[in-house]
């Protein structure tokens, strides 16, 4: 393989790369803020307030930190030295580089404003009287439907729905039908596909186990060994 032939290839595996990781990065921001931004008809009566429990927290400001600390200063790296290969209006890596940087941006200034608006909530701090024995942000309920099927969901704030962990949102139609129950309770869940009635068996307060911030597969801060074109 002559000069030319490697510089070409070079240039292919950096393009595939690029779009690779940015296209599965992207979905990966695009899903969680699925999670987190929810409709307009579906956000609490006070806005301000980010309910949210301590390790859905710490994940936001891991997620902040890697991307300010680590992800952008890589990225700017790339950007920087791709600005220095010639033409940008033709240079991939240049405009991928900006691209990405456009996207960094906006999750960040996104993080800051949900992390400034927390409201931490801690599930396994002591409570009394109703407080205790009906649902409320950070409770784990039991309930059955009108079939007899058992489900066990947990209810947290916007930014830490995960449907394998069973954890719902406080704004969502199943968080609001549940809040305020008690066991015993029947209440009625107006959901998209019709009513549904239910019958709580338990309210608990325990640790609710939020997955943690994860490095992203591909991000530009774990690839540093990429090679580049000379």
């Amino acid at each position: 393989m002559n000069a030319d032939d490697l510089q070409c290839f070079l240039s292919a595996f950096i393009c595939v790369h690029w779009e690779h990781s940015l296209d599965s990065r992207w979905k990966d921001y695009e899903m969680r803020k699925g999670f987190t931004r929810k409709p307009q008809g579906d956000e609490p009566a006070t806005r301000g307030k980010n309910y949210i429990t301590p390790s859905g927290l710490q994940r936001l400001k891991d997620e902040h930190r890697f991307l300010l600390t680590r992800e952008r200063p890589a990225v700017a790296e790339v950007v920087a030295w791709a600005a220095g290969n010639g033409d940008r209006s033709d240079n991939a890596d240049y405009r991928y580089g900006k691209r990405r940087l456009r996207q960094i941006d906006g999750r960040i200034r996104f993080l800051t404003k949900r992390i400034e608006a927390a409201e931490v909530v801690d599930p396994e701090a002591p409570r009394a009287g109703q407080a205790k024995t009906r649902a409320f942000f950070g409770a784990t309920v039991r309930y059955a439907s009108a079939a007899g099927a058992e489900r066990v969901v947990s209810i947290v704030g916007t930014d830490e729905v995960d449907l394998n962990r069973n954890h719902i949102s406080w704004v969502s139609p199943l968080g609001r039908a549940l809040m305020k129950s008690a066991a015993g309770d029947s209440v009625v869940l107006q959901a998209p596909g019709g009513t549904e009635y239910l019958t709580v068996l338990e309210v608990c307060y325990k640790r609710i186990s939020v997955e943690p911030f994860r490095e992203p597969p591909g991000s530009e801060a774990s690839a540093k060994g990429l090679p580049r074109r000379r």
